[in-house]
């Protein structure tokens, strides 16, 4: 695997126009700059197959790697969302607001992966942890549930005991290792017993 971590428009630390990006539009997440790098990047690294790219995020960084498979599908293929805020209506407001605005507007229906779970293309991995103290896990049931009246296939494990963020621990990281083999290589990983 080739792992790369990049910034893209929307997030905060930098200036109020690189935050706007995002303003009202969680699910543009700096999709755009991440893909136009990856795709500039793989120009002249013939290696780089970008036929088959993976995302994984946490907290609402697992809101845009399910984002990836609904709205950007057409470049990646798998995704592990964990802990995610699927919808930010269910999430602490404070936090909403900062991205989304204040009153409750269709922008935030239009952000949703819950409403939007239809559009899911690619392999995707739900985790969440019993309890989580940052991001309801009914956030993840929601989107669970949506998904499954959507007759969309996906993997989901729920971690007892643990809270925000399990995809840190031992188990997580291999099955999160796990899914991106099958998924991206297409064969099963090899463990030892």
């Amino acid at each position: 695997f080739i792992t790369v971590h990049i910034d893209g428009m929307g997030t905060n630390w930098r200036s109020k126009a690189f935050h706007d990006v995002a303003w009202k539009n969680l699910k543009d997440a700096g999709f755009p700059d991440r893909i136009a790098w990856m795709k500039a990047a793989a120009a002249d690294r013939p290696w780089m197959d970008i036929d088959r790219v993976g995302i994984y995020g946490v907290s609402a960084g697992g809101q845009n790697a399910m984002a990836a498979l609904l709205w950007h599908n057409d470049f990646y293929k798998a995704a592990v969302a964990d802990c995610g805020c699927h919808d930010n209506r269910m999430d602490k407001i404070w936090w909403n607001e900062q991205w989304m605005g204040y009153p409750i507007d269709a922008s935030y229906s239009a952000s949703s992966n819950r409403d939007n779970a239809h559009l899911l293309q690619g392999d995707l991995l739900l985790t969440v942890g019993e309890l989580d103290q940052n991001v309801d896990p009914a956030s993840t049931m929601q989107v669970a549930d949506a998904l499954i009246k959507a007759d969309k296939d996906f993997e989901f494990i729920n971690f007892p005991g643990l809270g925000h963020g399990t995809i840190g621990s031992p188990y997580g990281q291999r099955r999160m290792r796990d899914f991106f083999v099958r998924s991206l290589w297409g064969v099963d990983p090899r463990r030892k017993q």
